[in-house]
C-alpha cells in the first residue's frame, strides 16, 4: 500500500505482518526499549519475526549513540543486531551536510558521539568551537547532561552566517522515568537565540527515508513506531505502510484525533502485533465494526458498543473518528467512548 490508500480507517491483514512485509523499520525509544530497558514482549516478538525470515532494521531519530553502541545494546537485551542494522538521524544529517560541503570540511558538532562518528564517516571533520573555523553547524541530541554552553557555541557560529543542520526536531524523548525534552527542545533554544531555521534530516522528512532505503535495500518495508509526528508521518511521506504500537508517547485519544498523514495502517498494543494478522474494520450503516465492537458518531461525540478485545474497539473508534474528520482533525468528544477500553 502507499500513502494514497484509504486513510479513513485502519487496514486489515489476513497474514501476519512479519510475513506480509520483508523488512521492519523499527523505531527504538518507546518501541523496543525505554530508558535502556526492553519493553514488554519486544525481545520475544522480534526474535520470532527474525526467525520467520523478516529483516529487522532499527531506525532512530536519537543521534546520541553510534550504530555500534546501539547494536551492542540490542544484543545485550537479547535482540542480536549488527551496526549495519542501525540507521540513525546522525547518519542522515551527516549525509545532508556532506552533500553541501566539500570533503574535509570542518563542522561544529553540537551533540554526542553518534553525531561525530557519522560526520567522520562522510569525510567531514567535527570541531568543538565556533572559533575552530567551521563551515557549518550540525546539532543532534546530546543527552540529559549536555552543557548549556554548547548551545551558545552553536548560536555564535550561526549568527556569523553558517548553515545550520539538525538531526531531528522531536520535542520529547521517552525514558524510564517518563517523557523528557528531546533534541527538538534544544533546537528551539538555538532558534530563539539566532532567529535561524535549520535544515532537518530526521523522521518524518525525506533525508531520513533516503538514508534508510540506501542502507537497508528494503523492498516491502513496514515502519513500526510509537510517534505519530515522526514514525507514522515518515511512513506516509515515504509511501510505505506503518504499525503504531502503544508503548511510547502516543495514547488512544491522540490517535483518534490524527490527521491523514498521522494515521497508521495498523495499530497494536506492542510488538506482538508483528506476529499476527490485523482484523478488518468494516462499515455497518453509519457505524464501523471490528471484532465485537461497533463505533459511531452521535451528536458531538463518539460512542462505542459491544465487547471483546480492547484494541478492536480502538480500531473501530479510529474508523468512526477518521471518517468523520476526513482530511482534518477529529474534534469530537472521545473520553466516554475510550473509558471502557482500558487503553
Amino acid at each position: 500500500m502507499s500513502h494514497q490508500q484509504d486513510r479513513s480507517r485502519p487496514s486489515g491483514s489476513s497474514t501476519a505482518l512479519s510475513e506480509a512485509y520483508d523488512t521492519a523499520l523499527l523505531d527504538l525509544d518507546g518501541v523496543v526499549y525505554a530508558g535502556g530497558e526492553a519493553i514488554g514482549h519486544a525481545v520475544e516478538s522480534l526474535t520470532e519475526a527474525r526467525a520467520g525470515g523478516m529483516h529487522l532494521a532499527y531506525v532512530t531519530n536519537n543521534a546520541l549513540r553510534t550504530p555500534d553502541a546501539v547494536a551492542e545494546h540490542l544484543t545485550e537485551l537479547g535482540v542480536p543486531a549488527e551496526p549495519s542494522d542501525v540507521i540513525t538521524s546522525a547518519q542522515a544529517v551527516a549525509r545532508l551536510v556532506a552533500d553541501q560541503l566539500p570533503p574535509g570540511a570542518r563542522v561544529l558538532a553540537i551533540g554526542g558521539e553518534g553525531l561525530r562518528v557519522a560526520l567522520r564517516e562522510r569525510g567531514l571533520v567535527p570541531v568543538e568551537s565556533a572559533d575552530d573555523d567551521p563551515a557549518a553547524v550540525a546539532q543532534g541530541y546530546g543527552g540529559p547532561d549536555m552543557a548549556w554552553g554548547r548551545f551558545a557555541e552553536a548560536s555564535y557560529a550561526i549568527r556569523r552566517g553558517l548553515p545550520w543542520f539538525a538531526s531531528n526536531t522531536d520535542l520529547t524523548i521517552p525514558g524510564a522515568r517518563g517523557i523528557a525534552p528531546g533534541n527538538g527542545a534544544a533546537v528551539e533554544v538555538v532558534r530563539i537565540a539566532t532567529g535561524a531555521e535549520p535544515q532537518v534530516a530526521g523522521k518524518p522528512l525525506p533525508p531520513m527515508h533516503r538514508e534508510t532505503v540506501l542502507r537497508t535495500g528494503a523492498k516491502r518495508p513496514i515502519v513500526v513506531g510509537d510517534r505519530l509526528d515522526t514514525d507514522i508521518e515518515g511512513a506516509f511521506n515515504g509511501g510505505v505502510d506503518s504499525l503504531l504500537v502503544l508503548t511510547g508517547v502516543t495514547d488512544a485519544a491522540q490517535l483518534l484525533a490524527a490527521p491523514p498523514q498521522h494515521r497508521p495502517t495498523y495499530v497494536d498494543r506492542d510488538l506482538r502485533g508483528l506476529l499476527t494478522g490485523q482484523p478488518e474494520v468494516t462499515p455497518a450503516g453509519d457505524a464501523y465494526r471490528c471484532g465485537g465492537w461497533t463505533a459511531a458518531v452521535r451528536g458531538d461525540g463518539l460512542v462505542l458498543e459491544g465487547e471483546g478485545e480492547a484494541l478492536d474497539g480502538l480500531r473501530a473508534l479510529c474508523a468512526a473518528a477518521w471518517s468523520f474528520a476526513g482530511s482534518g482533525v477529529c474534534r469530537l468528544e472521545t473520553g466516554k467512548a475510550l473509558a471502557g477500553l482500558g487503553l
